[in-house]
């Protein structure tokens, strides 16, 4: 049973709004599949967030995008990191930092060099550029932090929710729970 009182089994699909006699929007759709849907509403939001934070920075005159935060305030703090730090820090993975930094070097914000004590990793650096972006950029990143607390003021607490996601899935990780109840799908299917 999902939050929003559809039924699923292995072999259905909850009822569209429609189906159900109900107006249907795009968003219905996503919305329709309850928690099942939760990888699709994040992604809506996480989009959501980026498309409304871009307008801010472009409103305050930057060219800005909202993936290099994280990137560009580790780089300020620790002056050099490679690849694997920013991503263990980070918590998402090398290729998808290494990606991020791509677009920040195309854009002259970060420099690499050869780590000397190990030829394999790169350390990266903020350039003279990188140093005066992240200056421009601290207000907006002050106004955006705002923002999210207005949210919180309004009573919407949408950090400790997915910390509780993120600790579940350490325990038990999204993969092994799917195999588990394809297991048990197949196992009812050669029962009968």
């Amino acid at each position: 049973m999902y939050s929003d009182g559809l039924q699923m089994d292995a072999t259905k699909k909850p009822r569209s709004p429609k189906a159900r006699g109900e107006r249907r929007t795009s968003a219905d759709l996503v919305t329709a599949y309850g928690s099942a849907g939760v990888g699709a509403r994040l992604r809506r939001l996480s989009e959501r967030i980026d498309r409304e934070a871009r307008a801010v920075y472009k409103h305050a005159g930057m060219d800005f995008e909202q993936r290099w935060v994280g990137v560009l305030i580790l780089l300020m703090e620790r002056g050099a990191v490679t690849v694997g730090e920013l991503a263990e820090a980070l918590g998402i993975t090398q290729p998808s930092v290494s990606q991020t930094l791509r677009s920040l070097q195309d854009a002259k914000f970060v420099s690499a060099r050869t780590d000397p004590r190990d030829p394999r990793r790169r350390i990266q650096r903020l350039t003279e550029a990188g140093l005066q972006l992240v200056e421009k950029a601290r207000p907006v990143w002050e106004a955006l932090m705002e923002a999210a607390r207005d949210l919180d003021r309004e009573g919407i607490d949408i950090v400790t929710p997915l910390a509780q996601i993120e600790r579940e899935l350490d325990k038990k990780s999204l993969y092994d729970r799917a195999l588990g109840h394809l297991r048990s799908a197949s196992a009812t299917r050669n029962h009968r």
